[in-house]
């Protein structure tokens, strides 16, 4: 999908909830098939750490389509959050959300690092963006990427 297919706009206070619960939609299928969905836990960890100055919201025709959080470190991006509405996955938007934060890292001369929940289907998407594996616990895998 080309950037021109969707926009994104600066996240603000009042986008928590509506967020959270595009969080809970698009975690569902990757949490239950781990046996771990719980929608308010789900919700209550993104609201907890929610900064609307690290989230970006992704639109499509005007509708919420995803939102990404990307949070400034000392020697590194760290991508927190990329969600994408399921009815929008597949389409690219994901893609092309990571290639604008590529290229923003690599202005910036910083590497990317990420965590994906083992057994979700973003650990594929990540690697398949250039991601390599770091570590990996009983949860989550942790990934980076260098310019």
């Amino acid at each position: 999908m080309l950037q021109n297919q969707f926009r994104i706009e600066p996240a603000l206070e009042t986008d928590a909830q509506s967020l959270a619960e595009l969080r809970v939609i698009a975690m569902r299928p990757s949490l239950e098939a781990v046996g771990r969905f719980d929608p308010d836990r789900a919700r209550n960890r993104f609201l907890s750490a929610f900064v609307a100055a690290d989230t970006k919201v992704i639109y499509r025709d005007n509708a919420l389509a995803g939102f990404f959080v990307v949070r400034d470190r000392d020697d590194h991006l760290y991508l927190d959050h990329l969600y994408i509405d399921p009815k929008y996955q597949g389409t690219g938007m994901g893609r092309g959300i990571v290639d604008l934060i590529m290229a923003d890292a690599r202005a910036r001369q910083m590497p990317i690092r990420l965590m994906a929940l083992n057994g979700s289907p973003a650990n594929g998407f990540y690697q398949s963006c250039g991601f390599e594996m770091t570590d990996q616990d009983d949860l989550d895998t942790q990934y980076i990427w260098h310019p």
